[in-house]
């Protein structure tokens, strides 16, 4: 099935929901990144919530995130835009870590439990919108639920999974976020806590065919559901050759001679999906005859 995540409504339009499958929008960052199990779980859950935060801008609206903990992986990148198109990278891909007490991926162990979660939307304005917070658990989930009440001040779940194969692949991935609009009452907040308090994995709910119309139905129950939207998501790079020409030309003409003499030519490789660019030192002076023009 391929990959997509759905809008809703509920409780009369005081509760926006969303819900996404992203097993094989992670299972490509997985195998871009070269990433162990444990780091799967990590990148897995950031890129997961990050597509489903993208879902929420409009037009050529996009943010980054950037959750950096204490923990061997370092930071963990992720960006989307509004249109489903996710990438993510991490600073040390091969960390992995022997289950936790709990039997699962010891996914705080690997990000840390200090150190902040960062959010950056460019929404076409003069400035850019920034919000970040501590990091409270490095389990991700809880981290941008810690996000959303106090950089943002919507009360939300939020949640993320990720289930590895053995052989490192990834068996199932998926989420949700649950929002809290302005007016709501006490009760529906209430029910929403203990509704979310008994869910189950939301990615054992994936590696069990559950769509993510189904997840949003099986954790409201009764309540009547209003689909808006579903939207197909995937790992897109924005990376190219034209982009890297670019960024070599703004070096200047003395680095890129430097380049040429020292190196006879130049390599630059994506850090998000690890593509690499090849230039020869003819390619290297025609990029400085355009920045003499």
């Amino acid at each position: 099935m391929k990959d997509y995540l759905v809008k809703a409504t509920t409780y009369q339009g005081m509760v926006r929901a969303y819900a996404i499958q992203s097993t094989n929008m992670v299972e490509e960052t997985r195998r871009r990144q070269d990433t162990w199990a444990t780091t799967s779980a990590a990148i897995g859950r950031t890129v997961t919530i990050t597509a489903m935060m993208g879902a929420m801008l409009k037009g050529e609206d996009s943010l980054t995130v950037k959750v950096e903990g204490n923990g061997p992986i370092g930071a963990i990148i992720a960006d989307a835009n509004a249109n489903g198109e996710v990438r993510g990278y991490v600073t040390n891909p091969h960390v992995d870590f022997d289950l936790n007490d709990r039997g699962k991926l010891d996914v705080a162990r690997a990000v840390g439990t200090e150190g902040s979660l960062s959010v950056v939307k460019d929404l076409g304005l003069k400035d850019y919108f920034t919000g970040q917070v501590p990091i409270v658990s490095g389990e991700i989930s809880e981290d941008f639920t810690y996000y959303y009440a106090n950089s943002e001040q919507v009360p939300s779940a939020v949640g993320a999974g990720v289930l590895v194969n053995p052989d490192q692949t990834i068996l199932a991935a998926g989420g949700f976020i649950v929002q809290v609009m302005p007016g709501a009452d006490e009760e529906i907040i209430k029910r929403l806590e203990e509704q979310i308090q008994f869910f189950p994995a939301i990615s054992n709910l994936i590696r069990e065919g559950n769509s993510p119309e189904q997840i949003l139905q099986r954790l409201f129950g009764e309540e009547e559901l209003n689909f808006h939207e579903r939207m197909p998501v995937t790992f897109t790079c924005k990376c190219s050759r034209e982009r890297i020409e670019n960024a070599i030309r703004g070096l200047g003409n003395e680095e890129i001679q430097q380049m040429i003499d020292e190196d006879h030519g130049a390599e630059a490789t994506c850090h998000f999906c690890n593509e690499s660019y090849q230039f020869s030192e003819a390619e290297l002076e025609e990029l400085q005859r355009l920045n003499e023009q």
